[in-house]
């Protein structure tokens, strides 16, 4: 068998507490004019300056994606922040999932039911892609939400035992 390597990007969906966000920052920078202009007449320009500059960077951190490698039965999930910074959330191997059962899967839900941390790596809006797995992560039993397309949730089931892999009914993956 020779070597396996599937990527994929999953955009996260915005939230109505991004949106909140984005609006509480231009306020933010509106009101900052205002008073640098009253009290600091001749820094305004570079104060508001430095608060829009602030803005833009914190805004940047709300456009997020996610980016799932799997190498060799090992799991790999990045964070891209506005397309341009990234950084490494997780590695896990698939075989040490104690269970990987689509969201709507209500036979496992009192396993998932114990976890001690939630991680959210999906658009953020539960579909028929949106999968659940169970891990021990750090110490901590975790549960993982990913949403692997077609390509990549045959990937890991091609390394995942699969007496822990439930798919979602109606699923069948053609070799």
């Amino acid at each position: 068998m020779g070597d396996v390597f599937k990527e994929q990007i999953v955009k996260r969906k915005a939230t109505v507490k991004d949106a909140a966000i984005r609006v509480c920052l231009i306020v933010i920078v509106i009101l900052i004019f205002f008073i640098s202009s009253m009290i600091l007449q001749s820094l305004s320009i570079i104060i508001t300056a430095a608060a829009l500059f602030g803005a833009i960077f914190i805004m940047s951190y709300l456009n997020v994606e996610y980016e799932y490698v799997f190498t060799n039965g090992e799991l790999d999930i990045d964070t891209i922040y506005n397309k341009s910074r990234r950084k490494r959330l997780l590695t896990a191997k698939v075989n040490d999932f104690e269970i990987m059962a689509h969201i709507d899967d209500k036979n496992h839900a009192a396993a998932f039911g114990t976890v001690q941390e939630t991680r959210d790596y999906s658009s953020g809006v539960p579909g028929p892609d949106t999968y659940m797995c169970l891990l021990s992560y750090k110490g901590k039993k975790t549960k993982l939400i990913i949403e692997p397309n077609e390509k990549m949730l045959k990937a890991i089931a091609g390394s995942i035992n699969r007496r822990k892999l439930f798919l979602r009914p109606g699923v069948v993956l053609v070799s």
